[in-house]
């Protein structure tokens, strides 16, 4: 399930419906939002866990909801957990293997396809059991929206898979670009992974949290929870 600024408690640039509780909201504001977010998912909000990215590749396995630090992606076979994976311009993803009951939330933003933390995730996954993965690809950033430097380009294909940074890295008329959408989908693809994708662009659309548009701002995500 993919969250935007709809509903929500929180005022001013993190109006309405911001997730995150590190980018200067009212804590209370953020505690609402978020209790709101697990009725919509159907858990019990103290049952949410929350990836607090760090744009590496690290994966926790979880059990309990709460703040997950230091990590990019959480997975679980808990029934009842729902997993939150936080973004305002990266990639937030929900992966599901319904059959195995293991379920996974990411962030994944260019220095996350780098990092490789979609393998990471999927990897963890299979660990836990699953075989039968499929994706969902929430909102974030064209590479219309994301032009970048060629020093961010050589970092990004200096250690990225060559047919994924093709993908992500972009040369347009005047410099370079990064398709952080098409990175994780690369991935996605080499893993054996079927996606399906929600495909606003963040910096586009009014409705959904945009760092680089805004600066200061919320965040949104996409959630998912095994049935209890």
């Amino acid at each position: 399930m993919a969250t935007g600024r709809s509903g929500g408690a929180s005022q001013g640039p993190f109006g309405r419906l911001n997730l995150a509780g590190h980018v200067g909201d009212d804590p209370a504001d953020v505690r609402a939002n978020r209790r709101l977010a697990a009725a919509m998912l159907g858990v019990d909000p103290e049952h949410l866990a929350v990836v607090n990215a760090v744009h590496g590749a690290e994966v926790a396995v979880v059990e309990q909801g709460g703040e997950v630090d230091g990590v990019d992606a959480v997975v679980t076979t808990s029934p009842g957990l729902g997993l939150l994976a936080l973004a305002a311009d990266c990639v937030p993803l929900a992966l599901a293997d319904p059959q195995a009951g293991v379920i996974g939330a990411v962030h994944c933003g260019w220095k996350g396809i780098g990092a490789g933390v979609v393998p990471a995730a999927v990897d963890a996954m299979r660990a836990l059991g699953a075989s039968d993965i499929s994706a969902v690809i929430g909102p974030h950033v064209c590479a219309g929206c994301y032009p970048v430097s060629l020093d961010r380009i050589e970092v990004l294909r200096s250690g990225t898979d060559p047919l994924v940074a093709d993908q992500a890295c972009l040369r347009t008329g005047d410099g370079w670009a990064i398709d952080v959408g098409a990175g994780v989908r690369a991935q996605l693809t080499a893993l054996g992974v079927p996606m399906q994708s929600i495909g606003a662009c963040t910096a586009e659309s009014p409705e959904l949290f945009s760092f680089r548009r805004d600066g200061i701002t919320g965040r949104h995500g996409m959630m998912i929870a095994l049935t209890a």
